[in-house]
């Protein structure tokens, strides 16, 4: 089941419909729209093996989610910082005005970089910091647990429990087509730190008792999101199928827009320029992949890129640009060669009492990890 992801990768780097866009603060992309993936969960638990998951905060934020929490203390208490960027942003125009943060700090820059650390720290020690700025918007949370809408009969608002609504009729009727949880509110998206990526998701169930659950995800970040939330939805298939007595069988990921940043202003100038260069090595390498068996070809365009390309020590004074570069993580990936899938337990507790320690991970085996930043 890795190498369904590793297909989707080489998919966007080497498709004649493959893209390249110029994303927010200078970064670019190489994008892909439209593509599905279809995985079979009884081969095992599609944990990424040719790189190290923080396995820990995927499984926090799936439990935020499900807590319907929309505030980031959870996270940052549990060291999981990967709603901090869009929080802090989303909440920087209020800390500027009460003199919190100077104003005008650059993002990506150092400056934005040691901003956002300490915007962690001070969520972390303090209740009332937290509660002023520390929610990220109605995001997933709210709108999972707490979907809000204006009955005009009643002349109120009321509040739809969606995820709760969808385990309750799949026990009422497995093989329904009305199991579906959205995300993609359109009254609350203006108001959130980031609209929904991964918008909706639908459950069924066939005859025999066997549950399938696809979700449909409009943006994807190929390197450090699709990963993360290709786990998260399979660990969310499970907790589903406990509560409603049934077995997890499948998870389709259907995608919308999938894509590979390119680092920041010069760096992606360059993937711009030597875009097609770039996809003539890849195929090479693939097609040297299927002929002879062997990844190390991956590796060769690695160097090419790397000989080639900007570099940060060129602009010391100047914003990261390589830890911004998905594509040189990719291509390491693609060299290593997928190990034994793990599997995944978790208690039989109701989905909104689950904790951390209610999911253990066995038989991970795993290469080292490929760390890069995230752009938001």
């Amino acid at each position: 089941m890795v190498q369904q992801y590793l297909e989707h990768s080489k998919e966007i780097l080497t498709s004649e419909r493959s893209n390249f866009k110029r994303g927010s603060k200078g970064s670019g992309l190489i994008s892909l729209f439209g593509y599905q993936s279809i995985y079979d969960l009884r081969e095992g638990f599609p944990l990424l093996t040719t790189k190290n998951m923080a396995k820990k905060s995927m499984i926090h934020e799936l439990i935020w989610f499900m807590a319907g929490d929309t505030n980031i203390k959870y996270l940052e208490d549990n060291n999981c910082p990967i709603w901090r960027g869009n929080s802090f942003e989303y909440n920087l125009p209020k800390m500027v005005k009460e003199d919190i943060f100077p104003e005008g700090i650059e993002k990506y820059s150092l400056n934005w970089d040691q901003a956002m650390e300490e915007y962690g720290q001070r969520i972390k020690e303090s209740e009332e910091f937290a509660e002023r700025f520390g929610d990220a918007g109605p995001i997933y949370g709210q709108q999972w647990r707490r979907w809000e809408y204006f009955d005009k009969d009643k002349k109120e608002f009321v509040k739809v429990d969606q995820l709760n609504n969808l385990i309750k009729g799949l026990k009422k009727k497995p093989t329904g087509k009305k199991h579906i949880v959205d995300s993609w509110n359109p009254g609350d998206t203006p108001k959130m730190s980031l609209p929904p990526c991964h918008v909706l998701y639908q459950a069924t169930a066939n005859e025999q008792g066997e549950l399938e659950l696809q979700l449909y995800q409009r943006s994807c970040d190929e390197f450090l999101g699709v990963p993360f939330n290709l786990s998260s939805y399979v660990a969310l298939t499970q907790i589903i199928a406990q509560e409603t007595s049934l077995t997890p069988k499948t998870f389709i990921h259907t995608f919308g827009d999938s894509h590979f940043y390119t680092g920041l202003e010069k760096r992606t100038k360059w993937y711009r320029e030597n875009f097609k260069e770039l996809q003539r090595r890849v195929k090479q390498a693939i097609n040297v992949e299927k002929t002879f068996e062997t990844k190390g070809n991956y590796l060769d365009v690695l160097d090419w890129i790397n000989k080639n390309s900007p570099k940060d020590v060129d602009f010391p004074d100047e914003p990261t640009e390589e830890n911004y570069d998905h594509v040189t993580a990719i291509l390491e990936q693609l060299s290593r060669e997928p190990k034994v899938l793990p599997k995944l337990t978790i208690a039989k507790k109701p989905f909104d009492k689950l904790t951390i320690d209610d999911f253990v991970f066995e038989d991970y085996n795993h290469h080292p990890a490929i760390r890069r930043d995230m752009l938001v």
